[in-house]
């Protein structure tokens, strides 16, 4: 599945060759003209890395990519005529990836595009991914929808992170105990049911799937809809 590209640019030019040339690389790219349609987009879509320019009309680049930093792990090239050295540290200050000066080469751009995504995947090497929307990341212990971080508390990441191990397979409130609280607990089962609620709630996907009487399942959403 090609990455997909955001290209947030008010030069209409620029903004066209950019997603022409995105495109006759393959990648998918969506474009937006200001900073408000570029911020309302990138939370409506699941993009693999933002182009920003800088100066855009209704709210500046820098914003753009603090917003994008304080929720999400998605990489921000930021591309701009601002070429002063304070303008490059702001940026990387606001935790941009990489930082482009214009004018610039179309091939350079690809090069610096493809070392960013190429990082970003070697950073997630590690983690699980579950259709295509759905990351764990076992040794931060955090859970991503779509690259935004979801508030999760140490048990519901451990339950999560069991289906995910398991998905497709039925797992019963005992197993989950025993998996998560250990064979010394002693309680209800029914706190499985709990958690298991708050989890769907803060996930707002439905990928768990009730087995009822026995326990639950991780399954993609396409596989629950068509059973």
């Amino acid at each position: 599945m090609p990455s997909a590209i955001l290209v947030i640019e008010d030069d209409a030019y620029i903004q066209q060759l950019i997603a022409e040339f995105l495109r006759d690389q393959h990648y998918e790219v969506d474009v937006a003209s200001d900073g408000i349609e570029g911020w309302t987009k990138f939370q409506e879509g699941a993009y693999n890395l933002v182009i920003l320019d800088l100066m855009l009309p209704s709210m500046h680049g820098y914003d753009i990519c603090r917003r994008i930093r304080e929720r999400y792990e998605t990489p921000v090239i930021v591309l701009t005529a601002l070429g002063e050295e304070k303008d490059q540290l702001r940026a990387f200050e606001e935790k941009a990836d990489d930082y482009i000066t214009k004018p610039f080469s179309f091939h350079v751009l690809m090069k610096r595009v493809e070392a960013v995504l190429r990082r970003t995947r070697s950073a997630q090497s590690g983690e699980q991914l579950f259709d295509g929307r759905l990351r764990l990341d076992a040794h931060a212990y955090k859970i991503f929808v779509d690259g935004k971080l979801i508030d999760t508390t140490t048990k519901e990441f451990d339950i999560l992170h069991t289906l995910v191990h398991n998905a497709g397979r039925i797992m019963t409130r005992d197993m989950l105990l025993d998996k998560v609280w250990g064979y010394d607990y002693y309680g209800d089962s029914r706190i499985v049911d709990a958690h298991i609620k708050n989890i769907r709630k803060k996930l707002g996907i439905s990928v768990i799937r009730t087995v009822k009487g026995v326990g639950y399942s991780l399954e993609s959403e396409l596989a629950m809809v068509e059973g």
